[in-house]
Parts: structure tokens; C-alpha cells; sequence
């Protein structure tokens, strides 16, 4: 799907917190995507370059050190960092870190779907709506790969010409808070 072609999905109900140093994102979606295909698409370094920023150099569904690689625009490797996947349970719960940050995904099964809620710790200050419109175009890359029509990922400032300077935006007055300046 091209740009042009794409329409973002309707804002979530994103929340933002101050615990300590960190700013935490809390981003829930429901997908209308099995569980099982879901967990796939967060542990799987496949499935992962194909929707998300990064991926990994193992499957992340097993506790223990990894190396998560960011992607660039065309979807090469950017940068690698040594991580910790510290928390598993099969098809449910991931937490790992992600850089200086740390990401919590938590998978309920739904009827017709499954219910995600990601959670990111940060410490990058004043950054909520960025973060915020970030993982939602990732999350609709997500469907559109468990749906079968695949178009990402939508990295950096490719971004842009999918509408993430308006999400941003429409987070910030949602969340009540000033704009992101980057991303």
C-alpha cells in the first residue's frame, strides 16, 4: 500500500505516566488477528522487519540476552543493541528491553481478535505523542501483515508521508500535552 493509498485506524485510547525518570506509553489495540498470530509478529525476527522498527537476531520468545537491530527507511539494518528479554509466557506476556527502554506486550484473546497492550518505559523526556503516533503506524502495518495485504514498515521519516506528523498531533491534544518535536 502506497502512501497515498494508506488511511490511518482510528487514535487509541493511549495513556501517558511519570514514574520516576520514565514517561510510560501505555498503547492498547485490539487486533482481529488470533493470538497465537499475533505473539508470532512480536517474537519473530521475520515477522517483526516486516511491520516493526527493528528486529532481532533470535526469536524473542525466550528469556535472555538478544540483539535487537534497528531498521532504516528501506528496511536494512541501522544500528544493533544488546538487550535482555526478561519476562516470557507463552502467547501472553514479553517484556524486553529496547535500548534504554524497555517495552511490556501483554496479549489477551478476544472473541473475533486479540486485545494488545504495549506498554513503553522511557526516559526520553517529552517524547509521549511521538511514541504514541509511532506505534500506530506500526500497528497498522501489523494488521495489514496478519490480514494478508503487507505494506511496511514505516520507518523514520517515511513516516511522514503516512501521516505521522498528524497523528502526533491528534495524540498531543488527546493526551493533553505539547506535540513531539521528532520521533
Amino acid at each position: 500500500m502506497s502512501a497515498q493509498q494508506y488511511q490511518p485506524s482510528g487514535l487509541s485510547d493511549v495513556t501517558v505516566s511519570v514514574d520516576g525518570d520514565d514517561t510510560v506509553v501505555t498503547f492498547p489495540r485490539t487486533l482481529p488477528h488470533p493470538v497465537d498470530q499475533v505473539w508470532a509478529a512480536v517474537t519473530d525476527p521475520e515477522m517483526l522487519a516486516q511491520w516493526s522498527p527493528y528486529t532481532a537476531d533470535r526469536d524473542l520468545s525466550s528469556v535472555g540476552e538478544a540483539v535487537i537491530i534497528m531498521l532504516s527507511e528501506d528496511g536494512s539494518p541501522d544500528m544493533s543493541l544488546p538487550v535482555s528479554v526478561r519476562v516470557v509466557e507463552e502467547s501472553r506476556r514479553l517484556e524486553h528491553e529496547w535500548g534504554p527502554d524497555e517495552l511490556i506486550w501483554e496479549l489477551t484473546p478476544v472473541e473475533g481478535g486479540t486485545h494488545v497492550v504495549l506498554t513503553q518505559r522511557s526516559r526520553a523526556e517529552g517524547m509521549a505523542s511521538a511514541l504514541a503516533a509511532g506505534w500506530h503506524l506500526c500497528f497498522d502495518v501489523l494488521d495489514a501483515l496478519l490480514a494478508g495485504s503487507p505494506f511496511g514498515p514505516v520507518v523514520g521519516a517515511k513516516a511522514r508521508e503516512y501521516g505521522w506528523d498528524d497523528l502526533n498531533a491528534r495524540y498531543a491534544r488527546q493526551l493533553g500535552i505539547g506535540e513531539s518535536e521528532v520521533w
